[in-house]
């Protein structure tokens, strides 16, 4: 890993009418619109479901880290990130996330080393870090 500080760039443009289209370094681009209930298409991904997205991805990005560090085998792992929007005090946020994790592991492996290795990750999560909203997490583990 680099040393800190990391910095992340991204692009949006976007016309008076239309998608948002957003790009990074060497990646493809990501089209944007407001959701349905903001009046969007709800055809194209919107700020709120890439956010949702974010909280999934960095929470199964650290648990293969966190896993792979306490040396913990498993075989799969799926995550839904729900987010509740609100009016608050003048302001739009989200208030709470919650996450459902399903992870797989392999017969023999700790059901209870997985299930503590999972809230480790959520605590260690750096979008969910950075967020003011309310976070919860669900855990399902299957054993093979």
């Amino acid at each position: 890993m680099q040393a800190f500080p990391h910095h992340y760039r991204v692009e949006a443009r976007a016309q008076a009418e239309g998608s948002v289209v957003t790009t990074a370094d060497d990646k493809d681009p990501i089209e944007a619109a407001p959701p349905r209930p903001f009046g969007g298409p709800g055809d194209r991904w919107s700020p709120e479901e890439l956010l949702m997205a974010a909280v999934a991805d960095c929470l199964i990005l650290t648990f293969r880290a966190v896993a792979r560090a306490s040396g913990f085998d498993w075989t799969g792992i799926e995550c839904r990130s729900e987010g509740t929007l609100e009016r608050v005090e003048r302001q739009i946020k989200f208030t709470e996330i919650h996450t459902e994790a399903r992870l797989n592991i392999p017969a023999g492996a700790d059901p209870e080393q997985a299930r503590k290795l999972l809230e480790k990750s959520e605590a260690s999560c750096l979008i969910t870090n950075s967020l003011s909203a309310q976070t919860r997490l669900s855990i399902t583990i299957e054993v093979a």
